[in-house]
């Protein structure tokens, strides 16, 4: 069974993004999605396990939707994306994906961790 997971580092502060809304989408052929998990990140800016559990992560593209927006308002920062969309591909069915994202008010990075 594939696992996912996330992390979310505000590299403006230099610490973990607590309060982070994340959902996570799986993105259809036709184009449309499907609500497959959600969370908000912890203290140490982490969702551990995105999808309920007993839930398979199945092959196919994803997208995670992180709120970046409400994120930066809520400590009155102004910022540039009101959110960031990460597509990717889960391709090993038992497999664990780990997608992590490094944030500021006006940019973003993003990687497949492990």
């Amino acid at each position: 069974m594939s696992t996912i997971s996330t992390h979310v580092l505000d590299t403006a502060l230099g610490k973990p993004a607590a309060g982070v809304a994340v959902k996570l989408e799986r993105v259809n052929a036709d184009g449309g999605v499907t609500i497959a998990g959600f969370g908000t990140t912890d203290d140490d800016g982490r969702v551990r396990d995105l999808i309920p559990a007993g839930q398979l992560l199945t092959r196919g593209d994803y997208r995670l939707r992180f709120d970046t927006g409400a994120y930066f308002a809520a400590s009155r920062r102004e910022s540039f994306y009101p959110s960031v969309s990460v597509e990717f591909r889960v391709t090993e069915s038992a497999g664990h994906y780990h997608v992590p994202l490094l944030v500021s008010p006006f940019g973003y990075s993003t990687y497949r961790g492990s």
